[in-house]
């Protein structure tokens, strides 16, 4: 009798902790549970901004494309006047400044990929897109090379090149969210 009356009392005492342990395991998987949740809205909205990122890319580069084929076109008609000794001081100093302001643009163009390629490579959640963007801003370096070559149609094909393969990034980033 007192030893049964020892494991009563005994189950008695010992029957909270394992209450405890019971409930204290529960909250543990809650907190996993919420752990994960906030890591995964970390990594849907590190994606979103870095994809956001691309998108702003694409639509300078768009815009500046549009713009340079206008600056091309009268560059490239200027040189042949001033080739042939028909073009006036004012329409030479004008084409020099459209070649330089061309330049600096492309500068401008590359610093901004640069730095979109940086963001993807020291970001842990974009790493994985990094490998799709590599690149971008060396192609934008070659297009520089080109304009400083006076190459301003090549330059601009360069840069839809690097439109293309942005494009390619935004889609991949877009069906793995």
């Amino acid at each position: 009798m007192k030893k049964s009356l020892l494991i009563a009392l005994l189950t008695t005492a010992l029957l909270p902790v394992a209450t405890y342990a019971q409930t204290k395991k529960r909250s543990t998987t809650k907190t996993r549970a919420r752990t994960t949740t906030s890591a995964t809205q970390k990594t849907a909205e590190a994606v979103h901004n870095g994809a956001t990122g691309v998108a702003d890319q694409i639509k300078k580069l768009t815009r500046f494309i549009y713009l340079l084929g206008g600056v091309a076109k009268g560059i490239e008609q200027s040189e042949v006047a001033i080739k042939r000794k028909e073009a006036s001081p004012a329409v030479i100093d004008a084409t020099e400044k459209s070649k330089a302001t061309v330049r600096s643009s492309l500068k401008e163009v590359r610093a901004g990929l640069d730095k979109l390629e940086a963001d993807f490579r020291l970001t842990p959640e974009l790493e994985p897109y990094y490998i799709k963007l590599a690149g971008v801003a060396n192609s934008a370096a070659t297009a520089e090379d080109q304009a400083a070559a006076s190459q301003f149609d090549q330059a601009g094909r360069t840069l839809l090149g690097v439109v293309n393969h942005l494009t390619d990034v935004l889609l991949e980033m877009g069906g793995k969210q």
